[in-house]
């Protein structure tokens, strides 16, 4: 059946001058039928071929019209194949342009990279609320599914760098790794986080063995779909069978404040990384008990051990805002005039435990040093209207800023600037790298080594 009508018409009207000249030659000039429509064929195709038999004056004039608009009809059927071939080899290029351009007008959207069932789950919810997100998936089943919903998304290795800066994530707000593998999953953080240092990537996970890599690569949290359904259900059957009575004086109890829970043989958490196992276990593990040694406030990537004793604290209970402890955090300073520098250092800091403020410009960030009088200030060399150099210049000449740790942050190692500073009372000078945590553990160190004297 041929659906496009514009063929279907040429079709028909060729077929109708076929019918209508082997019936007119066989009127008028009496020929065999075979004879007619051999005649109609090489007529309308205008082949050249000679006259079967010699035509009656009646004969030549049917022949002049049905030459004029039988070739007409094979044209404009020749014309409509041919467009429709051309049309069939361009879409899919149409296609892509066209999402592309869709895609190229989001900002502050999200990166789902596998459409598997968390991935269809996620996609389906930012769908309900309004959120902008593309999809990356390079399964043909799935991308099937993902056109009938009528999802942005992009077809291939997500992965892959070129897809992910295709997908937008230079203008992202935050990125979720729902591959199906852990190494793939792994591959996608690394590249994303490169790609975009401030993104907020959530990895997905089977084995618990992965999560500190995740987290190491560059992930802000993790997710293991098959964990947290198996405590679901395991909190279902022990508050069938344990009494419900019991399971509320648990839960009460936990929300008042911190409890202790130790890892046994059968708990879920063994081997799991800090940043999951408080995911499953409700609340943030803010200290763990080790062989008779504290551990307090563990980085998100330490393993959990059968043995040890974990502090946990409710989400809401920690969510609660403490004066005291943010008065006692230590304050850094970051003068940098790159937006993007801040948000990702603003970000490690945050996440080191530092209270961060921060000044795009030399003036603006000694005025705030001044005004803050920080543990350390990070100061960037190159700034629009007067040098690092000359800030930490500033700074040092005061006395009341001598306890006032100074790093300067510069793109080049040439000696002449490091003696510069170091001449003028900058504590550090620290090169840009690829490493962004360097100048976090550059300054907590500095800062240890001056609590300890």
């Amino acid at each position: 059946m041929i659906k496009n009508d514009k063929i279907r018409h040429a079709f028909l009207a060729t077929v109708g001058f076929l019918i209508l000249g082997t019936i007119g030659y066989r009127l008028i000039e009496d020929y065999p039928l075979l004879d007619s429509l051999y005649m109609t064929v090489i007529t309308i195709s205008t082949v050249g071929f000679g006259e079967i038999h010699t035509l009656s004056p009646v004969g030549r004039i049917f022949t002049i019209f049905l030459i004029l608009f039988g070739f007409g009809s094979i044209g404009f059927l020749a014309h409509a194949f041919t467009e429709q071939l051309i049309e069939r080899a361009s879409s899919q290029k149409l296609g892509k342009k066209a999402m592309q351009k869709r895609i190229q007008q989001f900002r502050d959207h999200y990166i789902i990279c596998g459409f598997g069932r968390v991935g269809e789950a996620a996609a389906a919810h930012f769908q309900k609320v309004g959120a902008q997100f593309v999809v990356i998936e390079s399964d043909a089943d799935q991308i099937a599914i993902i056109k009938e919903q009528g999802y942005a998304f992009l077809e291939g290795d997500a992965t892959r760098e070129d897809f992910l800066l295709a997908a937008g994530i230079k203008q992202a707000s935050a990125l979720m790794a729902l591959l199906n593998a852990d190494p793939e999953n792994l591959f996608t953080v690394l590249t994303a986080r490169e790609l975009n240092p401030t993104l907020h990537i959530i990895a997905r996970t089977e084995m618990a063995s992965s999560e500190s890599r995740m987290l190491r690569a560059g992930a802000d949290a993790i997710i293991s779909p098959y964990a947290s359904a198996g405590r679901r259900v395991a909190d279902k059957i022990l508050s069938r069978t344990s009494g419900k009575e019991k399971e509320e004086n648990l839960a009460s109890d936990r929300q008042s404040g911190p409890w202790w829970e130790k890892v046994t043989e059968q708990s879920n958490v063994e081997n799991h990384a800090v940043d999951a196992a408080s995911t499953l276990l409700g609340g943030h593990i803010i200290g763990i008990r080790r062989e008779g040694r504290d551990i307090l406030m563990p980085a998100a990537d330490e393993e959990i051990c059968r043995g040890d004793e974990l502090l946990i604290a409710p989400f809401e209970f920690q969510q609660k805002p403490d004066k005291h402890n943010t008065s006692s955090a230590q304050k850094i300073v970051l003068v940098d005039d790159n937006p993007v520098i801040r948000r990702l250092y603003t970000r490690l800091f945050q996440k080191a435990g530092y209270q961060i403020f921060t000044a795009s410009n030399g003036k603006e960030g000694l005025r705030l040093i001044m005004a803050e009088k920080p543990n350390a200030a990070v100061i960037d060399f190159h700034l629009p209207d007067i040098t690092g150099i000359q800030v930490c210049e500033k700074i040092r000449g005061s006395q009341e800023m001598k306890s006032t740790k100074l790093f300067l942050f510069t793109g080049d190692d040439e000696e002449k600037t490091r003696e510069k500073a170091v001449n003028i009372g900058v504590d550090n000078v620290v090169v840009k790298s690829p490493d962004a945590a360097e100048i976090v553990d550059s300054v907590r160190r500095s800062l240890e080594k001056y609590k300890k004297l």
